[in-house]
């Protein structure tokens, strides 16, 4: 997990030396942004609110220490990018340093569609919380993240602890 945040941030940091770099051509006209309908809002936000408890289901069951089962519970691309054993080891060890929880807070949940590459093809949500844990002087962020999987069920790809907190972040998937 750790070695993934490395090639993230290596990625990221390499882009920005290399954008630097070039000169930046003129930006094509984009069309106008496509608003939502009504029906189109309440969905999704039906979608986060269900999406919302899904994933404070498995953060009580990582917090009551149930790891293999929800990695038992995860998707496929979760399953392919890492074995069980090595989920379990590396929760426990990275919950462990942080102690228990104090509070816990929804902060944003963000859609986004991969096409393949860093990650597999599909759709992907994170929901992401400011987390107060009793041996780090700040909040943290937790994320939890959602994969559609074939069957149109939404299921765990990842969870991960950030050891610093910012609103916004560039650790998220694009």
């Amino acid at each position: 997990m750790l070695a993934r945040l490395l090639v993230c941030a290596l990625l990221i940091g390499t882009f920005g030396i290399t954008s630097a770099q070039e000169t930046p051509a003129p930006a094509p006209q984009q069309p106008a942004a496509r608003q939502l309908t009504p029906e189109q809002r309440a969905a999704i936000q039906k979608q986060n609110q269900v999406l919302e408890k899904y994933a404070e289901s498995i953060i009580a069951m990582i917090d009551n220490g149930q790891i293999g089962q929800v990695w038992d519970e995860a998707s496929e691309v979760a399953k392919h990018s890492v074995g069980r054993d090595q989920f379990v080891k590396t929760i426990e060890g990275e919950r462990s340093k942080l102690g228990k929880v104090g509070s816990r807070k929804l902060t944003t949940i963000n859609r986004s569609l991969s096409k393949g590459g860093k990650l597999p093809e599909g759709m992907y949500v994170n929901v992401n919380y400011a987390t107060q844990f009793a041996n780090q002087p700040k909040p943290i962020r937790e994320l939890v993240s959602f994969h559609l999987d074939g069957d149109k069920k939404w299921r765990l790809s990842g969870y991960t602890v950030f050891f610093f907190f910012k609103q916004k972040t560039a650790y998220e998937i694009s």
